[in-house]
């Protein structure tokens, strides 16, 4: 008989766990599956994938998908400016709201209930879209690359969850180092900014993601600028040409035409495979800071 740390199983505890572990696996297999059918179709035989017979299983095996893609036009530049802004604009953003959810935690600050209600008031209130459009215009924000980045860079969220970490480490190791003659900038720099590691790997996580998959900047933006289309703007773009073809031909389609239907279409599911694998590569490596962080940072309100 079996026993879970020194307590014997009953029968009924067989069944717990047994249900249990089919449910997390079947939740885990409809979690997965998406990413599956996904990569299957972009390396199957592309007529098949264009029949829709590609469901389970891989059929005629190839990954002339993904040698030929950066073949096709702007999509290397797209990848640049998606990564360049994933990676700056993250950094930024990271920085920002560490500093700044550690100085809503100090008590001298002036009028520091007052600034910390006003972030948090942009959380819940915003002008709309065509505002924030005039407002962008106006501030040399549109065609610009830094149109992704800045107005990023404050985010309440994450300065709520840095502010809360803060909170729940122990003010002696501040007050020493103040005591000593540390100034603010110098205690953030060389205490709290390493022991806020956790939390700011989780704000990164964040950030990236939404870097990553944002797509309505870059079509409200940088409509002046095609150089500067996110990937998942040009995504967007073949998607669109893919369905603009099946439409306007409606059904009557020639050889020619097919295969053009077949280029968007495997084109589309392979920008959409390179898109998704980099934040799947680098959530691993996170996990751990990342399960910390959001831990700590919900213990206090």
């Amino acid at each position: 008989m079996f026993k879970d740390r020194g307590v014997r199983l009953t029968a009924g505890d067989y069944v717990f766990y047994t249900l249990n572990g089919l449910v997390f696996f079947i939740f885990t297999i409809l979690c997965v599956f998406p990413f599956y059918y996904l990569f299957i179709n972009t390396i199957s035989d592309n007529a098949l994938v264009a029949a829709g017979q590609i469901n389970f299983i891989p059929r005629g095996i190839h990954i002339q998908n993904y040698v030929s893609i950066f073949n096709v036009p702007d999509i290397g530049q797209a990848l640049y400016i998606t990564t360049m802004r994933t990676v700056i604009g993250t950094a930024i953003m990271v920085l920002a709201s560490g500093f700044v959810g550690y100085l809503v935690t100090q008590q001298k600050m002036l009028m520091r209930k007052w600034v910390y209600r006003f972030i948090i008031v942009t959380m819940y209130f915003n002008a709309g879209l065509i505002p924030w459009f005039l407002n962008m215009s106006m501030l040399g924000l549109t065609n610009n690359f830094w149109g992704y980045v800045i107005p990023l860079i404050v985010q309440p969220f994450n300065i709520i969850l840095v502010k809360t970490y803060v909170e729940s480490l122990p003010a002696e190791m501040e007050e020493s180092a103040l005591i000593d003659g540390a100034g603010y900038f110098t205690v953030y720099r060389k205490i709290i900014l390493p022991l806020c590691k956790p939390i700011l790997a989780t704000i990164g996580i964040f950030g990236a993601v939404g870097h990553w998959n944002s797509l309505m900047d870059s079509m409200i933006l940088m409509l002046g600028e095609p150089r500067l289309y996110t990937l998942q703007h040009r995504l967007w773009i073949y998607l669109d040409q893919a369905s603009d073809i099946g439409r306007l031909m409606g059904g009557r389609m020639t050889a020619a035409e097919l295969d053009m239907l077949m280029s968007a279409r495997n084109v589309s599911l392979t920008v959409a495979m390179v898109s998704i694998v980099p934040i799947l590569l680098v959530y691993p490596f996170m996990q751990r800071y990342f399960q910390k962080g959001i831990m700590l940072g919900a213990i206090k309100g």
